[in-house]
């Protein structure tokens, strides 16, 4: 086994040609309607939505999340519950 075999691993390489293909259809639609009602939060409750996008798509913590907002870990923690009901209800219809 060479070198380069070794740090390859057991990892999968996708050329970028077949990535289209790859893909799957319904995790974009997923991710574009989540996308779509964000921007009707954002339209609602501007701190709400943002909190969505760090916490969701950003990946940051509460206390991440409190300390770019300069907010409590309680606050975003409530908004966080209230955003999330909402948009599972937007998604839902």
């Amino acid at each position: 086994m060479s070198a380069r075999e070794r740090r390859r691993g057991s990892c999968n390489h996708v050329n970028l040609d077949e990535a289209p293909e790859i893909a799957s259809p319904s995790k974009d639609q997923g991710l574009v309607a989540v996308d779509d009602a964000l921007q009707v939060l954002e339209g609602v409750d501007p701190r709400k939505a943002k909190i969505v996008e760090l916490r969701f798509f950003g990946g940051l913590t509460v206390e991440e999340t409190a300390e770019v907002l300069n907010i409590s870990p309680q606050t975003v923690m409530r908004d966080w519950k209230m955003a999330r009901a909402w948009l599972m209800g937007e998604l839902a219809q």
